[in-house]
């Protein structure tokens, strides 16, 4: 059994998935603040702030300005993967620094674990992808929201 104990998302992203999933769950239903959510999660509302700002820039929310504003969904949440979320806020996605859009490291000659580790990458990438934020706003039912098989 492998386990990457490095690997987890960072609070930018834990926010910005938790604020996807409240604005899908409420969806149709008018905009909500930063505040509004975070004070509901009990979360840094200025974070909250900068990640959504983040998100509305790659049009996945819409921000709406004037007293009844605040953000919304940019489109239907069945159309907005994890991996669109999380990239919008944290950059493209790499589990190890061989793997990175700057190019090789210096061990790329006598690294044994390059392809193995690509490997893995590709298919969190693919899950990530797979995984809506639709989907992670439906209440569970007992089974994973995607299967993964290696």
């Amino acid at each position: 059994m492998v386990v990457f104990a490095m690997l987890k998302l960072s609070k930018k992203a834990d926010y910005g998935l938790i604020a996807l999933k409240h604005l899908a769950t409420h969806y149709g239903k008018g905009a909500f603040s930063a505040a509004d959510i975070a004070e509901t999660y009990c979360i840094s509302a200025p974070l909250l702030a900068k990640v959504l700002q983040k998100l509305a820039r790659h049009g996945i929310v819409a921000a709406r300005h004037g007293s009844s504003g605040g953000y919304t969904l940019a489109k239907d949440p069945a159309m907005i993967s994890a991996l669109e979320a999380i990239s919008a806020i944290e950059g493209p996605l790499f589990i190890t620094s061989c793997t990175t859009s700057r190019g090789d490291c210096e061990q790329t000659e006598r690294c044994t674990v390059r392809e193995p580790l690509r490997r893995v990458n590709e298919s969190i990438l693919q899950v990530l992808s797979m995984v809506t934020i639709s989907q992670m706003a439906e209440e569970p039912r007992g089974s994973s929201v995607v299967e993964l098989r290696i």
